[in-house]
């Protein structure tokens, strides 16, 4: 067991909400800690620009990932890191590895979600889904592969986008049922859609603040208030150090920054080459 592990367990049990901003590489990872933050996300759409200038659609490995939460772990120290680990990465034998993985790499929870793969990000469109009975193989290999019952294990749906609230919540319950340590309703729609979630979902609940997204922008008071115990923000960082650069580099060319500037996560992943990536996709569809 670790300390990091131990104390977000600890969190947990509490009623106030851990605030987990996104961090992505040394510097980001370096400044959260410095400024006192309980609990730290390694977002994958911040690890696939940062790291390999790609969009948030599947193009980063399970390797890829382990070793930058292994590199942000030994950053943050005693601050736990929750960690994005996609689908998996495969079949249930696959989601074994991932997990005995992230775990050496010493991250305190990891989410898996039940897009089909390739995964998009959850505020994009046109996600697909694999059948509930597939994910729950998912879930329970993954519960079944811890060497530390003190990992957090978070069930993700991103069933949201295709098949409506309704869907989303059944799946929610379907997989704290199961056993997930935590659920993550992927991009609830609005105020009213956070409040049902949170009603109708047993156990900890995670919400995802996603800046430019589909989620509205709720006080942490009120969402503990509701009874979720994590908020994940994974641009709190990223967005604003993308505008700074495309600024500063603009600047140096005499060029008006004003059109580049990303105000949404497609904007964003637009500039790592999104549609490039999609033209490839239709192309061998």
């Amino acid at each position: 067991m670790t300390t990091a592990r131990l104390r977000l367990r600890e969190l947990l049990g509490g009623r106030g909400l851990i605030t987990a901003p996104g961090v992505f590489d040394g510097i980001s990872a370096s400044l959260v800690a410095r400024t006192g933050f309980e609990a730290a996300y390694m977002t994958g759409a911040g690890t696939a620009a940062s790291g390999f200038g790609l969009p948030d659609i599947g193009l980063v490995t399970q390797t890829e990932m382990v070793d930058r939460a292994r590199m942000i772990v030994g950053i943050l120290g005693d601050v736990p890191l929750i960690a994005d680990a996609d689908t998996g990465y495969g079949a249930p034998l696959n989601v074994v590895r991932t997990v005995r993985e992230y775990e050496r790499a010493g991250v305190a929870a990891l989410h898996l979600e039940d897009q089909a793969f390739p995964k998009r990000c959850g505020h994009l469109p046109d996600k697909e889904l694999v059948a509930v009975e597939d994910y729950l193989r998912t879930l329970h290999a993954a519960l079944d592969a811890r060497q530390d019952e003190s990992l957090v294990v978070i069930a993700r749906t991103d069933a949201r986008g295709p098949l409506g609230v309704d869907a989303a919540i059944e799946r929610g319950i379907r997989y704290s049922q199961a056993g997930a340590d935590v659920v993550f309703v992927e991009a609830p729609h609005d105020e009213a859609e956070i409040e049902r979630i949170a009603r109708e979902v047993p156990g900890p609940l995670l919400i995802n603040v996603v800046w430019g997204g589909l989620t509205p922008e709720l006080p942490a008071e009120r969402l503990a208030e509701l009874g979720y115990r994590i908020a994940i923000h994974p641009g709190a960082a990223l967005a604003p150090a993308a505008e700074a650069m495309l600024r500063a580099l603009a600047g140096m060319r005499g060029l008006d920054p004003a059109a580049m500037l990303p105000s949404s996560p497609r904007a964003l992943f637009d500039l790592m080459g999104l549609r490039e990536w999609e033209q490839l996709g239709e192309r061998y569809r």
